[in-house]
């Protein structure tokens, strides 16, 4: 009865798996052969030390860890892990905006202030002119 539990989780845990995530081995051997399917995803096959044979499908697009020959432990990640990085961007030195861009943007708002403070002093303008009416 465990055996088929532990069966029906692996099974589980194998259908959840897309290109964002990071396969791993099904189990301990010697990796004998890697060929691209028509889809672009990767077929990989291993070997245990009993001769038992296994054949995984990797999703297209990932980055394979191993190479043909290459001895792996189960669970053992076979490709890159996508996420790493967020979304594949590498670390690199990030320039937020150019000077000439803040320097403008430092510019506009500048002359938003100014807008918005010469139309109070119109308003004000305005408003005198309107109590000397009346008073008159």
């Amino acid at each position: 009865m465990q055996v088929v539990t532990v069966a029906v989780v692996k099974f589980i845990q194998l259908v959840k798996k897309s290109n964002i995530n990071s396969f791993g081995a099904t189990q301990a051997g010697q990796v004998t052969e890697i060929t691209a399917t028509e889809k672009g995803e990767s077929k990989i096959t291993i070997v245990n030390s009993d001769g038992v044979t296994t054949s995984q499908t990797l999703s297209a697009g990932l980055q394979l860890l191993v190479k043909q020959g290459d001895i792996v432990k189960a669970e053992q990640p076979l490709n890159m892990d996508p996420n790493v990085g967020g979304f594949g961007q590498e670390e690199s030195e990030i320039v937020l905006q150019s000077s000439s861009r803040i320097l403008g943007y430092l510019a506009f708002c500048f002359c938003l202030l100014l807008t918005q403070v010469l139309l109070v002093l119109k308003k004000k303008q305005y408003e005198k002119v309107q109590a000397a009416e009346l008073n008159f």
